[in-house]
């Protein structure tokens, strides 16, 4: 009797290793053949969301001061919520296009162009003495930190 438990118990144990062996194995293999779409749809999900909001090192206070400026001289209609999306970028540009050189589109994506412009303000009005370079730096986001504690 002895010789039968040890191989049911052997069967038993070689049986579950290779249900967890096969499992595995699909799951690798159909992890690794996910669509590209999948990914692609990820990756613009991301990008979306980087775009979306883009406080340059604000804080929601802060954020909520350059809206209400916003709002009140540049035509932004969105919510006060501390988020620095597409419409509040939208309204920015507007001021940066009639004051500040800005040539862009008006489109709410603070890209290079936009960071130029912004430097330029932040330069004229915010103690800004780095380049002209279109890179939210350091000294642009300490700059415009002042820009909106001063608008508080």
């Amino acid at each position: 009797m002895r010789p039968s438990v040890l191989t049911r118990a052997f069967v038993s144990v070689t049986a579950i290793a290779g249900l967890a062996a096969g499992t595995l194995a699909t799951a690798g293999t159909g992890f690794a053949a996910a669509p590209p779409a999948a990914a692609q749809q990820a990756v613009g999900a991301e990008a979306f969301g980087t775009l979306a909001t883009n406080n340059f090192g604000l804080s929601t206070t802060q954020a909520k001061n350059v809206q209400r400026w916003l709002a009140q001289f540049w035509d932004y209609n969105g919510s006060i919520d501390g988020l620095l999306g597409t419409d509040s970028w939208k309204a920015y540009q507007r001021c940066l296009k009639q004051y500040w050189g800005y040539t862009g589109a008006i489109d709410g994506d603070p890209g290079p162009n936009t960071i130029r412009a912004l430097q330029r303000q932040l330069k004229a009005t915010s103690g800004y003495t780095g380049a002209i370079d279109g890179i939210a730096g350091a000294g642009t986001r300490a700059a415009f930190a002042r820009f909106a504690n001063a608008h508080a």
